[in-house]
Parts: structure tokens; sequence; C-alpha cells
């Protein structure tokens, strides 16, 4: 339709964000920040409507719905952790890994899409505010580059602690989404672990811990929405709302 987006007409190229959520299904801020990403996305706001102008959003915010039915803290309805599976999902054991990982390579072949971004998000119980995790690259410029989204978010978000956030290759997260798909993804993809508090961030000093409520972590979410707009520097084409006439006397 002629009124649909550039970039979802057909044939159009298209820079995709692939974000994730509540594989641990104990993980519960993960569908908070998540729900508020997606809010933000869908709404009117003239951030939101720049980002889907200019980029494709797939989200998938609950990758463990069995093990969140039942109350599970981090397994699967088969006791398995999914974010533990993803370099061999299988279509039997762990579903919603195998369709997400073979949507994801699908794109990554499609020479019409760039896969720019996944981000998975998580929380974590010992950590206060928000960080998250990265990959490590021998490529000493790629490394650089893959810092800036974690920068330009903590300059958003008063809850984002980029002092938290760091980059590894524990061989314990081989299995995760984020060192598998850092791994097939070619150097244009940046793929990251987003971790939330269970309980509290940190705003002046030490001992200022502010709880978070459901709002926050929406709110945290929110802050990610908009960070795109920074880091592909499209904060010119946000409409402003009109200044008001001064008023004559």
């Amino acid at each position: 339709p002629p009124s649909a987006a550039a970039n979802l007409r057909p044939g159009a190229e298209q820079k995709v964000v692939f974000i994730t959520a509540r594989v641990h299904p104990g993980e519960t801020p993960s569908s908070f920040v998540c729900q508020g990403i997606i809010d933000f996305l869908v709404s009117q706001h003239p951030i939101a409507k720049v980002l889907r102008d200019h980029l494709v959003f797939k989200i998938a915010p609950m990758l463990n719905p069995d093990g969140v039915y039942l109350g599970n803290y981090r397994c699967s309805l088969m006791g398995f952790d999914l974010n533990r599976h993803w370099a061999n999902p299988s279509p039997w054991a762990h579903p919603t890994l195998h369709g997400v990982k073979q949507l994801i390579i699908e794109m990554y072949n499609n020479p019409k899409i760039n896969l720019e971004f996944y981000i998975d998000i998580h929380a974590h119980s010992t950590m206060m505010n928000g960080f998250m995790y990265g990959n490590i690259f021998e490529d000493e410029e790629r490394f650089q580059r893959q810092a800036v989204f974690p920068k330009l978010l903590c300059q958003n978000a008063e809850d984002f602690s980029y002092s938290s956030t760091s980059f590894n290759r524990d061989a314990v997260k081989a299995g995760t989404g984020r060192r598998f798909l850092g791994g097939l993804l070619n150097d244009t993809s940046y793929c990251y672990t987003l971790e939330v508090s269970f309980y509290s961030y940190i705003l002046d000093g030490p001992n200022s811990a502010v709880p978070y409520t459901e709002e926050a972590y929406m709110k945290l979410g929110r802050n990610v929405a908009r960070t795109f707009l920074d880091y592909y520097r499209l904060n010119s084409l946000v409409e402003r709302p009109l200044a008001p006439t001064p008023k004559t006397r």
C-alpha cells in the first residue's frame, strides 16, 4: 500500500533490529523491559514514527512460554536451559529457539536485509542497574564500534550503567544467543545481552538505591528504543512540536 513505510515495500533494503526476551522464565523484569520497547515502537510518538520509517524491528517477547506457564525459574517444560542450546536447537526439544534461529539465518542470507542488532533481554539477581554483555573480538575497531550503543544508552537512561557493561567470551556462555549469533553474523552486526536488576538501581551514590517498579522497567525499554535514534543519527527527522507563539503586549 502507498502508505507503507519505504523500508517495508517489496524489494526495499531493510535494517533489522532483532529483540528477544524471557528465555529464562523466572526473569520477569525482562518482560516489562520488552513491553516498554513494544509499547513505544507502536505509539504515535514522533521518535517512534521515525524509527518505524528507517528500521524493521523483529521482537520475540517470550522465548520460553511453557516455562513461564509452569512457573519455572530457568528451564523449559522439558528441563532445558534454552539459553545454552542456540548452537544446535532441536525443533522438537527447543522449538522457539529453532524457529528464531531459522528466521535469523534466513535474514542473514537475504542480500536485501542487514541484520544490524540482536538484543536478548534478561534480569540479574545480584547486580544493580541495567547493563549489557557484549562479545570480544580480535579486531580492535569492531570492538570499539560495539561499545557505541551501550555508551549512547547510558546517556539516555539514568538507570543504565556503562561501568557494569562487560565484554566476554566465557566458555560457560558459549550456547547463549549473544555468543552464538555473535559468531554467526558478520562484523556489521552487534549482539548483546541486556541485563536489568531484579531489585534496584543507583542514581547518585552508593547509598541511593532506588527500587525498580514495573513502570521503571518499561521506561528502560523506551530508552533502549530511543537510543536507536541517536545511533542512526536520525534526530533531525523527528517532528518538533510547534513552539508557542510569544504573547505580544
